[in-house]
């Protein structure tokens, strides 16, 4: 049987973005037959959903890998995730983000937040922790592999969206190609994390107005209650705090005991906060302007 040729794709602005374990981390993979296309701005100056339909357009593989240039993988990630794509009907494979050992203590917070079940809930935490195989109807691009033909099938991303250009190509994958795409565990990268607080608010702060706009132009993949629990906290703190605070209080203390860090407190709190904010933003916005 012959090894298909993988396209490893990583936008960036430029090569200094990249962080120091990447390269090196691909260099180690056990599956070798692949390709790396870097995409800086000397290439082409556009966001990052540009540039990976460019880098798609000229790579030779016929599995697209995407990545991001904060991140590495496990030294396995290519070759737990290439049995997958002998099922036709599989269009995609992912995995989790985990956080990196040598991320400091401020980053490793955010990685709580993003994989503990009260900061991120079941709508994120299989993206930042392994958890059992599924299929999922949504992905972020930061580790997704991809089959060439699949990708050309739906025109590749959506530049209009950033974050969530990859929401909308997984949609399209699902609804619109009628393939899946399936959750692995062990299709691991190392994702370094956005140090709390405002950093890692900022990155919240996006996500939570594309997932509240979202809810009415995709609502197949985001009209769905763990999105929506965040705003109801916020709407029941203002109206009914007395209720709302004593079990919420109860949790943040039992999750961060958990976790041996007092800064989770905060750090979910204020996740909390912001995503809801921004998210009922995004529910009352008519068009997005990007």
């Amino acid at each position: 049987m012959t090894r298909p040729l993988i396209s490893i794709i990583i936008p960036c602005k430029t090569k200094k973005d990249l962080c120091s374990q990447l390269l090196p981390a691909l260099k180690a993979q056990t599956f070798k037959s692949f390709e790396t296309l870097i995409i800086t701005d000397k290439i082409l100056k556009k966001g990052p959903a540009d540039k990976r339909d460019f880098a798609a357009k000229k790579a030779a593989g016929s599995i697209l890998a995407f990545i991001d240039s904060d991140a590495y993988p496990h030294k396995n990630w290519l070759k737990n995730a290439l049995p997958h794509f002998q099922k036709k009907n599989i269009a995609a494979v992912c995995g989790p983000a985990l956080t990196p050992p040598s991320n400091n203590l401020y980053q490793q917070v955010s990685g709580l937040v993003w994989s503990t079940w009260l900061g991120a809930g079941g709508a994120g935490t299989y993206r930042n922790r392994p958890e059992p195989i599924r299929f999922v109807d949504d992905y972020p691009t930061f580790n997704l592999l991809i089959r060439k033909k699949d990708f050309q099938s739906i025109n590749g991303f959506n530049s209009n969206f950033w974050p969530g250009e990859d929401t909308k190509l997984c949609h399209d994958l699902v609804y619109k190609l009628k393939k899946k795409i399936i959750y692995h565990p062990k299709v691991q990268i190392f994702h370094h994390r956005r140090p709390i607080f405002i950093p890692h608010l900022k990155q919240i702060s996006r996500y939570g107005l594309h997932r509240g706009y979202f809810t009415k132009i995709l609502p197949k993949t985001s009209k769905r209650l763990g999105y929506f629990i965040p705003l109801f906290f916020l709407i029941g703190l203002i109206f009914l705090p007395h209720l709302i605070l004593p079990p919420y209080i109860f949790l943040l203390l039992l999750t961060s005991f958990k976790h041996r860090s007092l800064l989770l407190i905060p750090a979910i709190f204020f996740t909390h906060l912001v995503y809801s904010l921004m998210f009922l933003k995004g529910l009352l916005t008519k068009k997005l302007n990007q």
